[in-house]
């Protein structure tokens, strides 16, 4: 119940509601596929889109916290941690397209756009969910400092979604197997020039999903057209 309260408080009702509207789409069109094809291949994005949903959790309760007045307790600092360590599973599903490549064209398009509505879903859950804490380190830190964080979580994002595609790593590894992560990163490290994916990946990864974010950003702040008649009356009395 509290969960719910969460996702559904006033200041983030419609884009929760709006979210769940697109996931319980994602879904049924998996599930609808699924039937059709008596095919269970694509049965992974049910369980992707789960896994976008996580950072959004994460953030929801590390906001919570933030505003209970507990900014520096360790609750916190692991809720923002988590956030982090599996928001690039939101904007992971974007490199779902590469099954495309092994699956059957007789339904090319029919799984493009079933990938394509999981995966935009994934990253405007991710996208909100970084709203949510940008708005936390605006609070604290200053508008600016804000956006150098918005900077940085997309680079290691691109790093992360590398991680994942490439080297078949988790975000719970960093628990469950810490020496492959350990392994994984250290062999990047060593030479990250080593082929075209390693280097050319989380940089333009990393370049994708903060320009997405910062055109959602712009878009979603424009002025409502109500709020712009009121300006320009306000101006025509000010004249007056």
């Amino acid at each position: 119940m509290k969960m719910l309260n969460l996702l559904f408080r006033r200041d983030t009702r419609s884009p929760m509601l709006a979210l769940t509207f697109a996931s319980v789409t994602g879904v049924a069109l998996v599930i609808a596929r699924i039937l059709v094809t008596r095919n269970i291949h694509y049965a992974y994005l049910v369980w992707n889109l789960f896994l976008a949903w996580l950072p959004l959790i994460f953030a929801l309760l590390a906001r919570a916290k933030y505003r209970a007045g507990e900014p520096r307790n360790w609750r916190f600092g692991a809720l923002a941690g988590a956030w982090l360590l599996f928001f690039p599973n939101a904007p992971y599903i974007f490199t779902d397209f590469i099954h495309l490549i092994y699956g059957s064209y007789r339904h090319f398009w029919v799984d493009f756009t079933l990938i394509l509505t999981c995966a935009l879903t994934g990253l405007v859950l991710g996208f909100v969910s970084l709203y949510l804490m940008q708005s936390v380190v605006r609070r604290m830190y200053g508008q600016i400092t804000s956006w150098f964080f918005i900077a940085g979580v997309a680079g290691l994002s691109g790093f992360g979604i590398y991680l994942g595609r490439f080297l078949r790593l988790n975000s719970w590894d960093v628990i469950a197997k810490p020496w492959k992560l350990y392994d994984g990163v250290s062999a990047w490290a060593a030479n990250p020039m080593a082929n075209s994916n390693t280097f050319s990946f989380p940089l333009l990864f990393g370049t994708f999903i903060f320009l997405a974010y910062v055109m959602l950003y712009t878009l979603t702040h424009l002025p409502r057209p109500y709020e712009r008649v009121l300006a320009a009356g306000e101006r025509e009395l000010e004249v007056v």
